[in-house]
């Protein structure tokens, strides 16, 4: 992922999560370890589209949705791929033998964080680091046919955000609409159901 990425996930959790609108530039940048000029680039389309308002002294989100929109244009979730694979298990089985460290992404955070299923799903996606991905290698070998398991490459703030291992709701809106499979739609909308988008 971008460092602009970051940026728009750390908005995402702060509205839909902790409730709470305003943010200033220098927190951002010391939070997730950019340049002040990196931040407010990052920002500055979100203005132009009216998904924050911009102050002398920080800035509110006016628009989540907006946010979630444009990030969700922009991210590249194929390039986040690590690691995939096929698993001849049902994901229930999958999801239960993914090792600790692992955070649950797309359908599977979703499953998770509502006890919900919107549509049957036979995929299985999930962050992860270096140490981490070493197991899930063991666990699931490389094998032959359509990859039912994907790794993405973990980034050093996406742990703070999470909830027992279950990716924020921005980052399972913005990695559901990067998704090709027909029930991708299905949870997205969900989703934004949940979100009252």
């Amino acid at each position: 992922m971008k460092k602009s990425d970051f940026l728009y996930r750390e908005l995402l959790y702060g509205v839909l999560e902790e409730k709470k609108p305003l943010f200033t530039q220098l927190s951002l940048s010391q939070t997730l370890g950019i340049s002040l000029s990196t931040a407010n680039l990052a920002l500055r389309p979100l203005g132009k589209i009216g998904a924050v308002s911009i102050g002398h002294m920080g800035f509110r989100v006016t628009d989540a949705e907006k946010i979630a929109v444009y990030w969700s244009g922009r991210r590249n979730l194929a390039g986040d791929v690590i690691y995939k694979t096929r698993a001849d298990l049902q994901v229930s089985e999958i999801e239960k033998n993914m090792p600790d460290g692992t955070i649950y992404a797309a359908y599977s955070a979703y499953r998770l964080r509502f006890n919900d299923v919107p549509a049957d799903y036979s995929e299985v996606y999930a962050y992860a680091g270096f140490p981490v991905l070493e197991e899930l290698r063991l666990r699931f070998p490389p094998r032959k046919g359509p990859p039912n398991v994907f790794v993405l490459a973990s980034d050093p703030h996406l742990s703070r955000l999470c909830l027992d291992g279950i990716s924020p709701l921005g980052q399972v809106y913005a990695d559901l609409w990067n998704l090709g499979e027909w029930y991708a739609t299905d949870f997205l909308r969900a989703l934004r159901e949940r979100l009252a988008w």
